[in-house]
């Protein structure tokens, strides 16, 4: 088979023909009488191997050495192919957000294009510093998409630089609320923390209501009681067993203890709120840490809910317990129904 009638059937040009022959890749078995290279249809076999590896990333070289050496081990090769595959997809995924955050800046021009260029640059740099910098004094004229920005707060680790991205998340012009809802589902727990801190404050935003409950659900517990913390202050009684738990856990529990307080205003809510302390303090495996600060927490609620409690936490097992609940309940019975002392 002639060099022309092998390309036609494998699609390899005869350019590349002539250049595998000319590597040793795939050298025609044969010549014709004129001297024309003749391909055997082992030959051809040949040349769909070939072409196989190549459509997996093979170089040449790797290539030949995969025909010729019986020994070659081919899953080293399969994993460098794989890392360089992932690396590249990567540079390729980095480079489209660039693309769509500069469409969806709608730029009048090329010096447009050029200043959001320098602030995307600025927002990846290795440098924490100068990525603050960037956020704090964009380049002249250079307005970062909030896309942009939500984007930057679910990959940033320096605390500082994201307390910074948040802020200027909150203030923008867009809300992001598209790319952290994406933060939300991802499997890096804490790419989902950076998503909630900056949907905690844009809690006006349309829609971060919604994926704020369902963070409650969310197996992370800094995430749930992150959720909470915004949700409590805006009065969504769901947010109650979190903030119950963060009482118990220790963690942010005098900021949840005064939100459950608030909330216990409305009748409603109240007995909920009791209930779900007293079935806490209840619980045979609450240790005595957190039944102080569950009775801590009952303090807060107004007038005479949960002075029942606090008395029976005042006959405690543990007598640090028990004195702490006999003065909460002294002090919760001399209130009048209904008013809360400042502190």
């Amino acid at each position: 088979m002639l060099i022309g009638e092998v390309a036609r059937r494998s699609g390899v040009s005869p350019r590349m023909l002539r250049h595998y022959d000319a590597l040793g890749l795939v050298r025609p078995t044969g010549r014709t009488v004129g001297g024309y290279r003749e391909y055997s249809a082992e030959d051809v076999r040949r040349i769909f191997h070939v072409e196989s590896l190549r459509s997996l990333g093979l170089s040449l070289k790797q290539i030949g050495r995969a025909l010729q050496d019986p020994a070659f081990e081919p899953s080293a090769v399969v994993g460098d192919l794989i890392r360089w595959t992932e690396d590249r997809l990567e540079r390729e995924r980095e480079l489209l957000e660039r693309l769509r955050a500069i469409d969806a800046s709608a730029p009048a021009g090329w010096q447009d294009v050029l200043r959001l260029v320098e602030l995307i640059q600025g927002l990846t740099s290795a440098s924490a510093a100068r990525r603050q910098q960037t956020v704090l004094a964009p380049p002249e004229g250079a307005s970062a998409p909030a896309d942009l920005l939500a984007r930057a707060v679910l990959a940033e680790t320096d605390p500082h630089v994201a307390g910074a991205l948040r802020w200027a998340l909150a203030r923008s012009d867009g809300d992001g609320m598209a790319a952290l809802t994406a933060g939300m589902r991802s499997e890096d727990p804490a790419v989902v923390r950076r998503a909630v801190l900056a949907i905690a404050g844009m809690a006006d935003v349309p829609g971060a209501a919604a994926v704020l409950t369902e963070a409650l659900d969310d197996p992370d517990a800094t995430v749930r009681g992150q959720a909470a913390l915004v949700l409590g202050r805006r009065g969504v009684t769901a947010a109650v067993p979190a903030l119950v738990a963060m009482v118990v856990e220790g963690s942010h529990d005098v900021e949840a203890a005064e939100i459950l307080g608030t909330l216990a205003r409305d009748p409603d809510r109240a007995d909920r709120i009791t209930t779900a302390l007293g079935a806490e303090l209840a619980a045979s495996a609450t240790g005595s840490a957190a039944r102080m600060r569950l009775a801590q927490a009952l303090i807060e609620l107004s007038g005479t809910i949960g002075q029942d409690v606090l008395r029976r936490l005042a006959r405690d097992d543990d007598p640090a317990v028990a004195r702490l609940a006999c003065a909460f309940a002294s002090t919760a019975g001399r209130r009048s129904p209904g008013v809360r002392e400042d502190t």
